[in-house]
């Protein structure tokens, strides 16, 4: 019997791809685990979850015709299976090579994905060293064995066991690409076997179909192994099928005590089918293909633009005479809302499949430095779009690596300035006022602000003479070709890395900060949203032109008094707050904007957050209300525009522009200036079609 290439409305290439999505997710739970095992923590628990994810990845393997993956699976789950029964210890030297195997296990996965050839002699150190633990685990065994055996009398040794296994599949078994076929290889690899074919619920020849699975067997096993072991052949299809595990000679196996005597042996078997086989529980999860989500996703949108239309229009009716009409449209925009927060919940994801990919990056990195640094994680299942996972993976790889070549230093440094010879790392991730923010802080040298000063000036982003602050000491690494390492390796000294992060994050609607003491460590923040789809945002007029700013990014709006507004020369103008002087950005400057009021004591200021940690003024006209809004993607769809993020339709049909309030500050000192081409809502709305966008 064989896996047919398509039956019916699953075609083989779909199974293939799921397994290796589900092979992604097994690999991140393996590094996760085998992380744990290298920090000490050696429970029998934390064993098991390594050896099911290699277990789980070779069972499926062999369905797809993945040799090279089955053979390195093997023996990889060999030396798991006698680590877990304490047949050898977990040396530091073992947990090294498990580490460096499951390595070679992601690369040989990766490349059945891709359907590429390895060399034939790829990983094949790795995979004698962990048959020779194995060989010399075998070898001490059979010594202390041998004297043991010898003095034992029993006719049947005790080390063999005898095991019934019956084995009925459901009839769409095979429809999920599970073959009984390389069921039954896999047990014969654990002993002798012995089987019987049922055959009862195979119907005429006219009535079969091809994809029902009729057959079933009865299988007599003598093997030395565990009846876990046995158990875990069966795992991918034990929701799909009736299976039972069952000692074949129970007074044979000593282990196992005989039935009372007032009990018959069918009540018995039944008691200990009962056992071996729990009843399964039912899954509460299904797997859906991305695209399907984000389709789902842009017709919500669409609904809810569509709903704040009809909200719009049902403003001018008069409710006393449609109290109904209008109270249909509250619960629509009640039950959209619902329904778009469903929608997003299910794109999010946690970020622990980015997070489990770091530990690697920092073992083998510190290797290649000589450095012994340990990375610790928390917050690893805070949620965030999956749009924002997907491209977190560069920026927190380029600060890793930023922290173990620049902050982290060399064992013997670190003994000499008094801290511990190990470097540490520490990766954390929480859900703050409405978005994630993720911090990477070491405990190195920090940041050596003469020496980055210095640099700067030399090679002209700092005039000299300048007296920048502390906190624009430390930005300037985020300047592109910057770099204080004196010698250019593959590592750093070719200035690209920390100006790359900071864009990257900003692509995302986020900001990034850094706090450094010297000698004792850095702190990078992250401050992401937690979806790129959905904002909920003040909607603002300046002039007859209306703007959207994220909720996320309002610290305060205010009116202020003329006496706090106070003109700088060549800076423009700061309004004095609590004893702060924050800039005033004016839109109507940003965006050439006829008509706007103009004037802060008549208007309204909105206090932000902008660029770094500091905070600018935004000066509108008015305040028209807050807004769950769908966000639109400009670029795409018309042009990038500097200091808009996006765009959004309004209930009126109008587009919005997004303000990207991070570079607010920069545009309005270009726009007041006059030295740019002013960009207005109408041109985007006559000449984009962002109206029709999905």
């Amino acid at each position: 019997m064989s896996v047919s290439s398509e039956t019916e409305g699953y075609p083989l290439a779909q199974f293939r791809k799921t397994y290796f999505e589900e092979c992604a997710e097994l690999m991140d739970a393996l590094q996760s685990n085998l992380e744990l095992l290298s920090s000490g923590n050696e429970e029998d628990e934390v064993l098991h979850a390594v050896f099911r994810s290699v277990h789980s990845i070779k069972g499926g393997a062999g369905a797809f015709g993945c040799d090279d993956l089955v053979a390195f699976s093997h023996t990889f789950e060999s030396l798991l299976d006698a680590l877990r029964e304490h047949k050898v210890p977990a040396t530091p030297d073992l947990k090294q090579l498990l580490l460096r195997a499951s390595d070679a296990l992601a690369d040989i996965v990766n490349a059945a994905r891709l359907e590429r050839q390895l060399p034939d002699d790829f990983a094949a150190d790795i995979r004698g060293a962990m048959q020779d633990v194995l060989d010399r685990s075998a070898d001490a065994v059979a010594a202390e064995v041998t004297p043991v055996a010898e003095s034992l009398a029993p006719a049947v040794s005790s080390e063999e066991r005898r095991y019934r296994i019956t084995f009925r599949p459901h009839t769409e078994m095979l429809k999920k690409a599970n073959e009984p076929l390389l069921l039954i290889r896999q047990l014969r690899k654990l002993g002798a076997l012995a089987t019987d074919v049922d055959s009862l619920r195979v119907p005429e020849l006219e009535s079969i179909e091809a994809e029902v699975a009729y057959l079933g067997w009865t299988f007599t096993l003598e093997t030395s192994v565990s009846p876990q072991v046995v158990r875990d052949v069966f795992e991918f299809v034990e929701d799909d099928c009736d299976l039972s595990i069952e000692p074949a000679d129970l007074q044979a196996a000593g282990q196992y005590p005989a039935p009372p005597a007032e009990t018959g042996p069918a009540e018995n078997v039944g008691a200990i089918a009962q056992v071996a086989a729990p009843a399964p529980v039912s899954s509460q999860s299904i797997r859906v293909d991305v695209d399907k989500v984000d389709r789902l996703v842009n017709l919500v949108g669409e609904l809810v633009i569509s709903q704040a239309m009809l909200t719009e229009q049902g403003l001018s009716l008069p409710a006393d005479r449609y109290p109904a009409l209008i109270q249909g449209i509250e619960a629509l925009a009640q039950s959209a809302r619902e329904l778009q927060e469903s929608v997003m919940a299910i794109r999010a994801q946690p970020v622990k499949s980015v997070f489990a990919r770091m530990p690697r990056v920092v073992r083998d990195l510190a290797a290649t430095l000589g450095k012994e640094v340990r990375i610790v994680t928390s917050g690893e299942m805070t949620e965030i779009d999956k749009t924002v996972i997907e491209q977190l993976n560069d920026p927190l790889t380029h600060m890793i690596r930023n922290a173990l070549d620049h902050g982290i230093e060399a064992p013997r440094e670190r003994v000499a300035a008094g801290k511990p010879k190990q470097g540490t790392i520490q990766l954390s991730a929480a859900q703050r006022s409405g978005r994630i923010v993720i911090e990477v802080s070491d405990d190195g040298r920090g940041i050596n602000r003469e020496k980055v000063l210095a640099k700067a000036q030399d090679r002209g982003l700092v005039p000299r003479g300048a007296n920048p602050s502390d906190d624009e000491i430390d930005n300037l690494i985020f300047l592109p070709a910057f770099s204080t390492a004196d010698v250019i390796s593959n590592i750093s000294g070719r200035g690209v890395g920390m100006d790359v992060v900071k864009r990257n994050v900003q692509a995302l609607g986020g900001r990034i900060s850094v706090q450094s003491s010297f000698g004792h460590g850095s702190t990078f923040t992250l401050s992401l949203p937690l979806t790129l789809a959905v904002v909920d945002g003040m909607v603002v007029s300046v002039g007859k032109e209306t703007f959207i700013i994220p909720l996320t990014a309002i610290v305060e709006n205010l009116r202020p008094q003329a006496a706090d507004i106070h003109p700088v020369v060549g800076r423009g103008d700061v309004l004095a707050l609590r004893g702060e002087y924050l800039p005033l950005v004016y839109l109507d400057r940003c965006f050439s904007i006829d008509g706007a009021i103009g004037d802060p004591c008549r208007g309204i200021v909105i206090i932000v957050q902008s660029e770094g940690a500091s905070r600018v003024g935004v000066v509108v006209d008015e305040l028209l209300g807050q807004q769950q809004v769908v966000v639109k993607s400009l670029e795409a769809n018309y042009e990038p525009v500097e200091g808009i993020s996006g765009a959004t339709i309004l209930g009126n049909g109008r587009v919005a522009l997004i303000l990207d309030v991070a570079r607010l500050q920069a545009i309005d000192g270009r726009g007041s200036g006059g030295r740019r081409e002013p960009t207005t809502i109408a041109s985007i709305e006559t000449s984009g079609d962002i109206t029709n966008a999905a």
